[in-house]
């Protein structure tokens, strides 16, 4: 039986939000937040990229959960580091004075017993420094719940696939680990792309991430059309992802996987000759990757890379 005292069960939380000319969708991420049913209080920061924080949005207020009275505050912040979102989330890390950490992109809704199903986790185990839950993916109309049969995020098993578990959405931590162990989101990365992959494999380096196996936060899909320099910036990140973590040599699938994204990328901003190239080498680290076969029909012109994501995206995966 669990003794310890309330208030260490059920420690503050604070809640990140990024946000950059959504007020409307952050408006609704935080009213999901405020709203759960976690018996401890919960601070909210939204931190504006690039836009004038909106002071409408702060609030204090008191409400009673579990015959608890507890705290839910909203502050706001702007962006004062690199623009882009992983400068956003460092700013809003240096702002956290709560134990834990927890954080949330601004088009996101949590269900309202994610945190406190999460936090349960943490009390039962000490060694948990990070616990990831499920998502539903909500893309034109069609809703595909994405839910990780593991019961914990490995290194080995994130190199292999980019787990839904990992989705930035559905992360809360201890607040030390991430500041003294962890560090920040890197702001180097091309364009800020596959930031929460990187910062994620890092966390898999330094402590034990369970998982809630339950779809607990919904994540909304927007349609996706990228010009040929998207698609650039999308193979420099893969790229540099590959150069700073040399535990992809030891998963051939999981090289294969990003060398794959590659591919696909140069074949998407028309670079056929690039993309053969990518695709041969994605087949000789392993032969079983897809993304070699879609890669291919769009370097010959057979399909386009929008018609490949979306198609991907109505069965809530993404290329």
């Amino acid at each position: 039986m669990n003794t310890l005292p309330t208030q260490t069960m059920w420690p503050a939380v604070t809640v990140l939000l990024a946000t950059r000319d959504r007020i409307e969708l952050l408006a609704r991420a935080i009213d999901a937040v405020l709203d759960q049913d976690y018996p401890g209080d919960i601070d909210v920061i939204a931190v504006f990229d690039q836009a004038e924080p909106e002071p409408s949005l702060q609030s204090e207020t008191r409400r009673v959960v579990a015959n608890r009275t507890v705290k839910r505050n909203v502050t706001v912040a702007a962006n004062v580091n690199t623009p882009g979102l992983p400068g956003a989330r460092n700013s809003g890390i240096d702002l956290v004075s709560t134990e834990l950490v927890a954080f949330c992109d601004d088009d996101d809704v949590w269900h309202s017993d994610k945190l406190r199903r999460q936090i349960a986790v943490m009390n039962d185990d000490h060694t948990v420094g990070m616990v990831a839950t499920g998502i539903r993916v909500i893309f034109d109309g069609e809703v595909t719940d994405r839910i990780d049969t593991a019961g914990e995020i490995s290194l080995d098993g994130l190199l292999e696939s980019r787990l839904f578990a990992a989705h930035p959405s559905t992360i809360v931590a201890r607040t030390s680990i991430v500041r003294d162990d962890i560090g920040p989101v890197d702001e180097a990365i091309p364009g800020g792309y596959a930031e929460d992959y990187e910062w994620m494999l890092r966390a898999c380096r330094v402590t034990k991430i369970a998982v809630v196996r339950a779809p607990l936060v919904d994540v909304l899909w927007h349609q996706a059309s990228f010009f040929s320099e998207r698609w650039r910036m999308r193979e420099d990140a893969l790229t540099y992802l590959l150069d700073r973590y040399p535990e992809f040599d030891k998963s051939p699938r999981g090289k294969a996987r990003i060398l794959g994204q590659i591919a696909f990328a140069r074949a998407a901003a028309g670079d056929r000759v690039g993309a053969l190239k990518g695709i041969g080498e994605t087949a000789r680290t392993s032969w079983r990757e897809p993304r070699t076969v879609l890669a291919l029909g769009v370097a010959l012109g057979l399909v386009s890379a929008d018609r490949v994501v979306a198609e991907l995206q109505h069965r809530g995966r993404g290329i």
